[in-house]
């Protein structure tokens, strides 16, 4: 994707985030949007605009690699699925930033869209994004912590993977249990590698 197209679909990804504030409910399902990874350093083409959604969940329910229960909308909302785009979810109590994560910029909150930040990289001034740019303030999420959540989530899909309701329920808008079995061993063992590689000094991890 080419970068001027990839500014373009981060500035309509947050009009569309913010359009789902109209959907009813008591507190807004989607709380906040990030951009990171090449889009911040100028790339062009970049393989894929990388984003995160917040979403107003707790922890438990957004492991990581996962996808959360409710999102199957935002995703068809969003049109996150028609490709050129690679998205995470984070729990809003948890850190934005973790081991794949790294200093995000947010270009969408509850006050609407982040026009200075899409507009300094429209004009490609990166030193602008920073300036403007609201960041998360609090640590990276600590790997270890969301591997046991991740073990916790791939065991209790296990143990339900041949529930009849368990089936039904998550089948879904093209999706099916394997897929959330899939993406269950995936995010656990992105983490398991993470924690590894924190876990083992470099010479170590060599021989």
């Amino acid at each position: 994707m080419r970068y001027r197209r990839a500014v373009e679909r981060l500035r309509q990804l947050a009009q569309a985030c913010d359009q789902t504030r109209r959907v009813p409910a008591d507190q807004p399902f989607l709380r906040a949007a990030h951009v990171f990874g090449d889009l911040l350093t100028g790339a062009d083409p970049i393989d894929h605009l990388e984003i995160v959604l917040v979403l107003n969940l707790p922890p438990e329910e957004v492991t990581w690699g996962s996808q959360p229960p409710g999102t199957a909308w935002l995703v068809d909302f969003l049109r996150l699925d028609k490709g050129g785009v690679a998205y995470w979810w984070r729990s809003h109590l948890d850190p934005v930033e973790n081991h794949r994560i790294h200093d995000p910029v947010r270009f969408w909150s509850l006050d609407g869209p982040e026009q200075d930040v899409l507009d300094a990289l429209a004009e490609r001034r990166f030193d602008r994004v920073r300036e403007v740019a609201s960041r998360p303030q609090e640590e990276p999420a600590q790997v270890a912590g969301e591997l046991q959540a991740a073990l916790d989530h791939l065991r209790a899909v296990r143990d339900s993977y041949w529930d009849r309701q368990w089936r039904r329920r998550h089948r879904t808008l093209g999706r099916y249990p394997e897929h959330h079995l899939w993406e269950a061993v995936q995010g656990y063992l992105d983490l398991l590698d993470a924690h590894e590689e924190i876990r083992l000094p470099p010479e170590s991890a060599e021989g």
